[in-house]
């Protein structure tokens, strides 16, 4: 699981107990300037996840790491696919952050909030 927050003017997503280990990422910051939007899309673990390099694929179990698919960089952490946030990212590595999270709903709308608030 990860935890999202807003620190500044900066998206921070923390990989938490052994996501680190699997992701092979502990931390990413991302400028909210390069924030496009976020969404609640369960259904999207089903999606192909495309070619690791490096990280962690257990099907049905867990997917953690850095997927390329279709052109771009997907960064993924997810076990339980009904929790995951999508977020959609310009000008980074990642094209998009797959994360599971706590709270999908309040992390779109922390996401959201600080979007506007820019």
């Amino acid at each position: 699981m990860a935890r999202i927050t807003v620190e500044g003017s900066t998206l921070v997503v923390e990989m938490e107990g052994l996501d680190k280990l699997w992701a092979l990422k502990s931390r990413l910051d991302i400028p909210l300037a390069n924030v496009r939007g976020a969404t609640f899309d369960p259904g999207i673990v089903k999606e192909p996840k495309g070619f690791r390099a490096p990280g962690s694929h257990f099907p049905g179990l867990l997917v953690a790491g850095s997927f390329h698919t279709k052109g771009e960089w997907v960064f993924w952490d997810v076990k339980d696919g009904a929790r995951a946030v999508v977020v959609e990212l310009a000008d980074e590595r990642y094209a998009r952050l797959v994360v599971e999270v706590d709270d999908p709903r309040a992390t779109v709308d922390l996401i959201e909030r600080a979007l506007v608030m820019r």
